[in-house]
């Protein structure tokens, strides 16, 4: 019978096979090889003795967080309790996107804005609009879910950013625990443990344990600058120009006239001073 893991807990796999669930242990013969199931993973299984007996093959599959056949990645933003870190942002968003997955932005805790802060939202909101990305605020939730119909969808994002809570947002079914952030750290407190699937109006989404760094290493310099999306239409004096200290950079001009976000570019910039 295939089927999908939607749930690991130690070493106990749920699998979804239509309408049921069944919970399974892998054959050790993977562990003999190397291979981990993951959640995500498609498997075939042996419902008489609950074992995953073939896992099929993947179309993609993240390292952090820990899963396989992804279509869309929700970047989950907080703009305050934890503030809004653009460099983790980026990062998710290359990742991501070197991984093909298309990522959604989706900014929360907007209610704890000024006037003037929203401003700078909005206007941060239809740069990332303009130049191809999905952007929402939590609290159109509709329109979310419209989105990501039919999708395998993971959430990613710093701790306390409120993955949890945009689930419950999404869908009364689940309930799942969320706890403030800690005032005296400034950051999210973790409340999820394991990476799992929830069903969500035909989408299965992924909430994650939540984490607030990132290894881009397996991106080459010469890759990153194609996982930044707006910099892909303009043509540099050099072929293989990282649109840094080269001459005659139209990626460069672009900043100096605006057009392209300068903390986009700063980051790109950290970021790819990290991978060299």
């Amino acid at each position: 019978m295939n089927g999908k893991i939607i749930r690991i807990i130690s070493n106990l796999y749920t699998v979804k096979i239509d309408d049921m669930l069944y919970g399974c242990r892998a054959r050790g013969i993977f562990r003999q090889r190397g291979i981990t199931p993951l959640v995500g993973d498609n498997v075939v299984i042996d419902s008489d003795n609950n074992l995953i007996v073939k896992i099929l093959p993947r179309k993609n599959e993240l390292k952090r967080p820990v899963i396989a056949n992804v279509d869309n990645a929700i970047i989950v933003a907080s703009v305050k309790k934890p503030n809004l870190d653009l460099l983790l942002l980026d990062k998710l968003i290359a990742l991501v996107t070197y991984n093909d997955i298309e990522p959604i932005i989706v900014f929360t805790k907007l209610d704890l804005l000024t006037a003037e802060e929203k401003i700078e939202i909005d206007n941060l909101r239809s740069y990332y609009e303009s130049i191809g990305y999905s952007v929402f605020y939590n609290n159109e939730t509709a329109r979310i879910i419209k989105c990501i119909k039919d999708k395998i969808v993971v959430l990613a994002g710093q701790s306390g950013a409120g993955k949890s809570t945009l689930i419950n947002r999404l869908t009364s079914k689940y309930n799942i625990e969320t706890r403030e952030i800690s005032e005296a750290l400034g950051r999210g407190k973790h409340t999820t443990r394991h990476t799992e699937l929830y069903d969500i109006d035909n989408a299965l989404v992924a909430d994650t344990p939540g984490f607030s760094s990132l290894d881009l290493s397996m991106i080459d310099k010469e890759e990153l600058k194609d996982v930044f999306i707006e910099f892909r239409k303009y043509t540099c004096k050099y072929r293989d120009c990282l649109h840094n200290r080269e001459d005659d950079c139209k990626v460069k001009k672009e900043v100096e006239k605006k057009e392209i976000l300068l903390s986009r570019y700063s980051n790109y910039l950290k970021i790819l001073e990290e991978i060299k």
